[in-house]
């Protein structure tokens, strides 16, 4: 599989995903899916016009500064596993910009897996207040969940 279709089922993946947690998560699933989703047009903004390594570090710790208050907020275990992830990142990217280094199959391999690891916790986090809400409504109404 060539990578430009890899990176562009992984972006879809993602955008589903955010999709997802914006029509049957909850308050936590719908902001962490609203930053995630920033992010990336953030990112790709950066990415059109000329890809600052600096922009990236900017983005992708504020990025993280903002899911560490959410998951503060409403301890979601979900949201923590994001929050390191995207420190990850940070990472990472810090990595190739102090050592000058151009990305690589390498920068590019962790990159997509680390994006494709916060996707899953999204999904994760998403389906677990789905399953949640449906037994509250199905408790509530008498049925057996």
């Amino acid at each position: 599989m060539s990578a430009v279709i890899l990176a562009d089922t992984l972006l879809v993946f993602i955008f589903l995903t955010c999709l997802l947690a914006f029509v049957k998560g909850g308050a936590p699933e719908r902001i962490g899916a609203a930053v995630i989703l920033a992010n990336l047009v953030i990112g790709a903004a950066n990415e059109a016009l000329g890809q600052d390594q600096r922009i990236v570090l900017c983005i992708d710790g504020m990025t993280a500064l903002v899911l560490l208050t959410v998951a503060v907020r409403y301890a979601s275990f979900w949201l923590g596993g994001v929050m390191l992830l995207y420190g990850v990142q940070f990472a990472l990217h810090a990595f190739y910009f102090v050592l000058e280094r151009p990305r690589d199959s390498l920068h590019v391999a962790v990159n997509n897996g680390n994006f494709l690891a916060i996707g899953l916790c999204l999904a994760a986090g998403t389906a677990m207040n789905w399953m949640r809400s449906r037994n509250k409504t199905a408790s509530q109404s008498g049925a057996a969940p």
